[in-house]
């Protein structure tokens, strides 16, 4: 189950007629209460779409009802008639739903920027999705196809939870995105869905604190979008209330495996890529070392080929400031796929029996200076990147 997964919701997926395709390109989550706790995470690039403008001071207030999310348009760089369309946008969602202000809607886009959107498809669409608003697993379902882009698979999660008191809890997610996956959040729209009691302070807090160690350690092309949104719904439905510690465990749990989803479906990739670095001063100075080496195309290109280069691992570390991270070259070491490749300066084992056929490529880097790690997740780098992105547009 996605976002039904958790008692209060309903939501729906709709062909509204926004792609070319004819493929569902408009989903709709509502919360049914009691609660209407909402907070969300959205990209720091300083161009942004209008539906981030929005959501972003909607939210503010730490209240929403429902989530609306189209694809096949990113209604961004469309100026003033991209602002009036999405609250145009939002105000229809809510008339239908029959809630008291426009900003009781937070609004999501996805797909080609600088186009505008069809509006006389997207409002006749959000009709249709209000009428097929519905609690069950299909319904989650059909929200996660809805939101799809160049993606080829749907994303969504749930996990059933336990307080330390006893009373059972849900979390249930969505995502999409396979391309412009870094270096913050990723291309990324994600609706996260909560029946336990959580107050806007406390959600807000949270969500930060998970998305900084899972989506935000996505990297796969190093390209920022101007449309990631994660948001965070709670209904209060179940009467659980988890501790701080519960709730962040289960977030970046949720957010985690999202998170190795979009990996895992990334434009092109043949292989996903873990580099972890540890024994740093700070976590900080292992996800500057970790995001550094995930940069590398040439890293990438030789995963790709199932090619262990250490050196293009090494040479990308070297890149990092000594006052961001320090390490002293002669005592790092570095282990691909658990084979130690290089060693406190010098050759480690023989490249040649590090086996690269796995779909999943595990680089770890041990710098000696501390007690501190983080991993991010990147993917090779294919023709079928380049071909794909080649395409897009045209």
């Amino acid at each position: 189950m996605s976002v039904t997964a958790a008692q209060g919701f309903r939501a729906a997926g709709v062909c509204a007629g926004l792609k070319a395709s004819g493929r569902p390109d408009l989903a709709l989550v509502v919360n049914d209460g009691p609660l209407d706790v909402a907070t969300g995470v959205f990209t720091t690039n300083r161009v942004v779409a209008a539906p981030v403008t929005f959501s972003r001071a909607a939210v503010a207030d730490g209240h929403a009802r429902a989530i609306i999310l189209n694809s096949g348009c990113a209604n961004a760089c469309t100026g003033a008639q991209g602002s009036a369309d999405t609250a145009a946008t939002a105000a229809r969602a809510a008339e239908l739903l029959g809630l008291p202000v426009p900003t009781d809607v937070l609004v999501c886009s996805t797909g080609v920027i600088g186009h505008t959107l069809d509006m006389q498809a997207l409002l006749a669409g959000t009709a249709a999705a209000v009428d097929a608003l519905a609690s069950t697993p299909q319904a989650g379902r059909d929200a996660a196809t809805a939101i799809m882009t160049t993606d080829t698979v749907s994303k969504e999660d749930a996990l059933t939870l336990v307080t330390s008191d006893g009373v059972t809890w849900s979390l249930g997610g969505m995502i999409k995105g396979v391309g412009m996956l870094a270096p913050g959040l990723a291309t990324m729209l994600c609706v996260l869905t909560t029946d336990a009691v959580i107050d806007p302070d406390t959600a807000r807090d949270a969500l930060a604190h998970a998305t900084a160690r899972t989506v935000n350690r996505v990297n796969s092309d190093g390209c920022m979008s101007t449309n990631d949104t994660v948001l965070l719904l709670a209904s209060g439905a179940c009467g659980a209330t988890p501790s701080r510690s519960e709730l962040d465990a289960a977030l970046t749990e949720i957010l985690g495996l999202l998170g190795r989803r979009l990996v895992a479906d990334a434009e092109g990739a043949t292989h996903d890529i873990a580099i972890t670095v540890s024994g740093a001063v700070s976590e900080a100075a292992a996800e500057a070392a970790a995001r550094s080496v995930a940069s590398s195309n040439l890293l990438k290109c030789a995963v790709a080929g199932e090619d262990p280069n250490w050196g293009r691992v090494l040479s990308q570390l070297g890149t990092v400031p000594a006052e961001v991270c320090p390490f002293d070259p002669d005592e790092v070491d570095v282990a691909i796929n658990g084979v130690t490749v290089f060693s406190h300066g010098g050759l480690g084992q023989d490249p040649a029996t590090v086996d690269m056929t796995p779909r999943e490529t595990r680089i770890d880097i041990t710098l000696a200076e501390g007690g501190a790690e983080a991993t991010v997740w990147t993917n090779d780098l294919t023709h079928g990147y380049v071909t794909i992105n080649a395409d897009y547009h045209t």
